[in-house]
């Protein structure tokens, strides 16, 4: 009897022979489709700390003691308001520093999560130019290599420029690894910011400089497996709902 004659069984059904040979070939497609899916992609919030009393009169780094001014509590409260209207915010992350910390605090608060300290987060070293005033600094003759030539600068007794690069993108990809499919925040500072924006935008650390990021402004980066995308850079009050791939 030929393949196109055989007529079912009573009970309707396919013999065992014919229904197994299927259910292995659908099987070893749900397989390789499983195994060729590309990880779900992170999005992270980049969030400058607040102004303090000395932002942009002099160069704090790491020293301890700095808080938030009153009008660095209030930018604060402002991020945290706009954070707290995105969907699948999982995390918060803040440098050890009391300024980022305190930024950090009612972002947390707002979406009812708590906030995990990572070191990877730190303002650059500074060394020997902590605390000394901008306008000190800025008559020295190694300020002109700081703005145009920071990939080939070390700060005196601190971390160079291209250190800190690495730092910072190697931190905030262990982050997005960790927390596929999810948005995240990472408080931290103005040039480690600026320096992920530049990794995530390709553009070299020795053009950086020209990249903005003020005081609790947020700016957001979508980490997918084909690469990164920036969504928004130096934000500081538009909805940031409305963020996403073109």
């Amino acid at each position: 009897m030929s393949p196109s004659s055989a007529s079912p069984s009573p009970s309707g059904a396919t013999s065992p022979a014919r229904s197994r040979r299927p259910a292995r070939a659908t099987s070893a497609r749900r397989a390789r489709r499983a195994k060729s899916a590309p990880p779900p992609a992170t999005t992270v919030l980049l969030v400058r700390h607040g102004q303090t009393p000395s932002t942009g009169t002099t160069l704090p780094g790491r020293a301890k003691g700095l808080h938030l001014a009153d009008a660095g509590r209030a930018q604060a409260e402002a991020a945290a308001a706009r954070i707290a209207k995105l969907d699948k915010v999982t995390a918060v992350y803040a440098s050890p520093l009391e300024r980022t910390r305190e930024t950090a605090a009612p972002i947390a608060a707002g979406l009812g999560l708590k906030v995990k300290v990572d070191r990877g987060l730190l303002e650059c070293e500074f060394g020997e130019w902590t605390g000394r005033p901008l306008k000190e600094l800025s008559k020295l003759p190694e300020w002109r290599t700081v703005q145009r030539y920071p990939s080939g600068f070390r700060f005196p007794g601190g971390e160079s420029f291209s250190e800190m690069q690495t730092r910072i993108t190697t931190t905030v990809a262990r982050l997005a690894a960790a927390h596929r499919g999810e948005t995240i925040v990472a408080v931290s500072h103005a040039d480690p910011i600026k320096a992920v924006l530049a990794d995530a935008l390709g553009t070299h650390l020795d053009l950086f400089q020209r990249i903005v990021v003020s005081p609790c402004s947020v700016s957001v980066i979508w980490y997918g497996d084909s690469g990164p995308a920036v969504l928004t850079a130096n934000s500081t009050g538009d909805d940031l709902t409305t963020l996403g791939l073109s």
